[in-house]
């Protein structure tokens, strides 16, 4: 603690990313990337952006990137927000719709003067979810209620139509891989839209089997859905992130922005990005890939006693009744593959494993071989 911080930061209890090791070389199906590297055409719009116009400060509006996306969706430039990875959109959201200030403005919805203190209404979202969720809500000093999974580590859509200050959920969900199905999240939607509350989607990794409700958002001015391009677009390392929603979210989420930082995207950023959202059939494949691999993957270690959570995403949740959680990611890392390991309540015993190459996969499967046996 330092005599300089702020009540806020004190309070504060912020993200842990997976590790990025520098100690040796390891196997790394711990940060859900991909094992596949972006197209040509997206490292040759880089290669040129790396001109004299770097002096230059890049488009605000990211207007060709925008009208890339919309043309993906067949949906309206004015209704696509793009930002510095979907983490940072997400954050901006959280304070664009969710902050404790509220629509009526009254700091943490209480009431002063003589009237009665009424307690604000909570933010919902999963209590096995992105652990990014709680560390926006406290940095925007949000009150939040986590609806607890199934013991299967379904979402139950009932559990969200209640009154709140709004929904956040990924779909698939993560760490779990689990996905919701559409008709479900629009259950969601429906309800919430009635009282004017927003449902944010997280789809960072619908691209692996599962139906995006982007094209709901027509339908729906409550809803904003955000993808990534760092997983099934092999962006990791550019930082690029976008979401979809009617014309007044994406100005909340723009008066957000350009209060903290106009220029969020650099121009390499921007090429890489268009050129990966406009070569769709190269990245449609690698995404085949990864999803056969980690089926194969997962039927093998169901022949080996693991319980294997039913996944939609480029990675799974895994525990072995043999072996602890916490064992099987030392016993992991001492040969050299990292995964990653969240010592919380209920999921103490899991895994969750990125799927990486083939040959990746046939490591670690050996690897937990030798766990599973010893």
């Amino acid at each position: 603690m330092s005599v300089y911080w702020t009540d806020l930061v004190r309070k504060l209890d912020p993200y842990v990313p997976g590790e990025q090791p520098r100690d040796r070389r390891y196997i790394k199906l711990n940060t859900n990337e991909s094992p596949y590297p972006p197209s040509p055409a997206t490292l040759a719009a880089i290669r040129d952006a790396a001109a004299d116009n770097l002096r230059l400060y890049p488009d605000p509006q990211c207007l060709e990137l925008r009208r890339a996306i919309a043309d993906r969706y067949s949906t309206k430039v004015e209704r696509v927000f793009v930002g510095n990875g979907s983490d940072e959109i997400l954050a901006f959201a959280f304070a664009a719709f969710f902050g404790a200030n509220g629509q009526d403005g009254k700091q943490g919805g209480i009431v002063h003067g003589s009237a009665a203190v009424a307690a604000p209404a909570p933010l919902l979202f999963p209590d096995i979810s992105y652990s990014f969720y709680p560390v926006y809500a406290g940095l925007w000093n949000q009150p939040f209620m986590t609806p607890p999974l199934t013991e299967d580590f379904s979402i139950q859509a009932d559990d969200y139509l209640r009154p709140c200050a709004g929904v956040v959920f990924p779909n698939p969900n993560a760490p779990t891989g689990r996905a919701l199905p559409l008709a479900e999240v629009l259950r969601i939607v429906d309800f919430q839209q009635k009282a004017n509350k927003v449902v944010l989607v997280d789809e960072a990794y619908v691209d692996f089997g599962t139906e995006s409700a982007v094209d709901a958002v027509d339908r729906y001015p409550n809803l904003l859905v955000v993808h990534t391009l760092s997983k099934s677009r092999s962006l990791a390392g550019l930082r690029v992130g976008y979401a979809i929603g009617q014309e007044d979210l994406i100005e909340g989420l723009r008066r957000v922005k350009d209060s903290f930082n106009s220029y969020t995207l650099d121009r390499l950023a921007l090429a890489g990005a268009t050129a990966a959202i406009q070569d769709s059939s190269y990245y449609e494949a690698s995404n085949r890939r990864v999803m056969a691999t980690r089926d194969r993957t997962a039927a093998e270690l169901v022949k080996l006693g693991f319980y294997v959570v039913p996944s939609s995403a480029n990675f799974y949740f895994i525990r072995h009744p043999g072996v602890s959680g916490e064992a099987l990611f030392k016993g992991l890392r001492e040969k050299g593959i990292l995964v990653r390991h969240f010592k919380k309540p209920r999921i103490g015993e899991y895994l969750r494993v990125s799927i990486g190459t083939d040959a990746d996969m046939d490591a670690f499967l050996q690897a937990v071989r030798e766990l599973v046996r010893a």
